[in-house]
């Protein structure tokens, strides 16, 4: 979710483990369906900034709700500056790490996924990050305390873009160095790629010329793309293009996995409560179950307390899209 959105919102206030409950859902070849969880990251430019005033974590009982409803994975939004304070190099806050590792811990136990997820767009203190060893020293920072959880996942950083393309590849690779050498080898990894990590520009943007060169010692790699279906693919509109925009949106994407031999998951997707988006949601995760020996999982963008009446919030109870969206992705045809 491009940060536009995010801003907006806050001024408003084991590969084959299936999921948690026996509900069947839509997509349900998928190996991981679940939910992007937002507002550690909230209040850009106030670092450290003041728990629930700029920023807050995330209601745990909202995690049961969601495992009981089918939900498998956890996408953990949060920021760096706030739990690696000042510099790259420094050790995590333990504040903001135990409040993140508090999270995680609670998804594992039960089964769950976490994905934890510097939600940073590429930058550090509003600069793009250009210190590649920098940012390979993050990442082992940041892995260390999960590398015995085979249940998280690591995801390099949230929509690198407007970024020079071997940059945002250099940067994807110091994080992978940076979490191998913590110890933590048992884990999935998501890549993310220019533009916004966007499926349907994977090839214009360049991602698809360079990307692939990605190397990890242990192979598990997850490309990690996003997909909104508003007319610019920003996610900052209710309207659909058409009834058929997300399986239309992913092609791009799903050819250059097959062809490369690689897998990938949905990291963000959202549409609205409306006939065409509904039917472009049920399509596009149909599409991906039919395609199921790439794609691996799509997570809802976003739930989180203080989303309040977001075009998209899935926040249990209230939230437009628990209410309305949810309910028609779940069953299963």
């Amino acid at each position: 979710m491009r940060f536009l959105t995010v801003a907006m919102a806050a001024a408003t206030a084991a590969f084959a483990v299936a999921a948690p409950s026996g509900i069947q859902k839509r997509g349900s070849k998928l190996r991981w369906f679940g939910i992007n969880e937002s507002g550690a990251e909230f209040g850009s430019g106030n670092y450290p900034g003041t728990y629930n005033h700029d920023y807050t974590w995330y209601n745990l009982s909202t995690i049961d709700t969601f495992i009981a409803k089918g939900m498998n994975m956890f996408r953990i939004n949060f920021s760096m500056e706030r739990i690696v304070q000042n510099s790259l190099y420094n050790s995590s806050d333990p504040y903001y790490m135990g409040n993140l590792t508090q999270t995680v811990n609670y998804i594992t136990q039960r089964g769950g996924f976490a994905m934890i997820t510097p939600h940073n767009y590429g930058r550090y203190y509003n600069d793009i990050i250009t210190d590649v060893a920098g940012f390979q020293a993050f990442w082992k920072t940041l892995a260390t305390p999960f590398k015995y959880n085979g249940q998280v996942i690591f995801d390099t950083n949230n929509e690198y873009n407007t970024m020079p393309q071997d940059l945002v590849v250099q940067l994807n690779q110091a994080a992978i160095n940076g979490i191998r050498s913590a110890g933590a080898n048992s884990q999935y990894i998501t890549p993310e790629g220019n533009s916004w990590t966007g499926a349907w520009s994977w090839t214009s943007s360049g991602n698809a010329a360079t990307m692939g060169a990605l190397v990890d010692p242990q192979n598990m790699l997850i490309y990690q793309f996003h997909q909104y279906l508003d007319s610019d693919g920003s996610g900052t509109s209710t309207a659909c293009v058409s009834a058929t925009a997300l399986a239309d949106r992913l092609v791009d994407a799903t050819t250059w996995l097959k062809k490369t031999g690689n897998r990938g998951i949905l990291g963000e997707f959202a549409g609205g409560d409306n006939a065409d988006c509904i039917s472009a949601l049920q399509g596009g995760l149909d599409y991906m179950g039919n395609n199921d020996d790439v794609w691996t999982g799509a997570l809802w963008w976003a739930a989180g307390p203080w989303w309040g009446n977001y075009i998209y919030t899935m926040e249990p109870t209230t939230g437009i899209a628990y209410t309305d969206i949810l309910p028609k992705l779940l069953p299963h045809d």
